[in-house]
């Protein structure tokens, strides 16, 4: 059995999560490439490049960082060991007309809705983590360690019904489905998860 090197927990500031955009695309691109072949896999929060609907690609990563990274309670935390970036979730609170459901603030759930018009929700924008340190509570743990430090009501994230994997990491973290968003302009039907921050 493989050794796996010591895995430290750490949030950035806005100014670090900046300066380390590029590391994080490359973790991004290492957890969305399929493991069974070189093709890199559609991350549902990803715009579809009009050329090439089925995947993302890391300059519309970089380009939606950089946009994330200055949103209103933006806060990111890494798992890393001493020579590698590892983890890394990021969220925010979405902005009232209600962005994160791709502005369609329409569609959003009633509830949500409210919340955010209140500034009340925090959005799980990505959950990352390299292959070889999955199914050791690297992801667990970050979604951990991000919601004790979340001032809202609520926190949501998106998951393609497809992606089981999510489904069932999520579902055993005590989140909950809670709505779906149809599937439209070449995105994905979505589903809604979420849950109450603790108190």
């Amino acid at each position: 059995m493989a050794v796996v090197a010591e895995v430290f927990f750490r949030r950035l500031s806005r100014w670090q999560a900046d300066q380390q955009r590029d590391s994080i695309a490359d973790l991004y691109e290492l957890t969305y490439r399929d493991s069974s072949s070189t093709a890199p896999r559609r991350n549902p929060y990803e715009p579809v490049p009009p050329d090439d609907p089925a995947f993302h690609d890391r300059t519309a990563f970089l380009t939606r960082f950089a946009a994330d990274v200055q949103r209103p309670g933006f806060d990111l935390l890494i798992a890393s060991t001493a020579t590698a970036l590892v983890g890394c979730i990021y969220g925010y609170l979405p902005d009232r007309q209600g962005s994160w459901w791709y502005g369609r603030h329409d569609i959003a759930p009633p509830e949500i809705g409210q919340l955010a018009d209140s500034g009340r929700v925090f959005n799980v924008a990505d959950l990352m983590v390299a292959p070889a340190y999955r199914r050791q509570k690297v992801a667990e743990r970050l979604q951990e360690r991000l919601l004790v430090r979340v001032d809202a009501e609520l926190v949501t994230t998106l998951i393609e019904p497809s992606n089981t994997a999510a489904k069932a990491a999520y579902d055993a973290w005590r989140w909950s489905r809670t709505d779906r968003i149809p599937a439209a302009n070449g995105r994905p039907e979505l589903e809604v998860w979420t849950q109450r921050p603790p108190s």
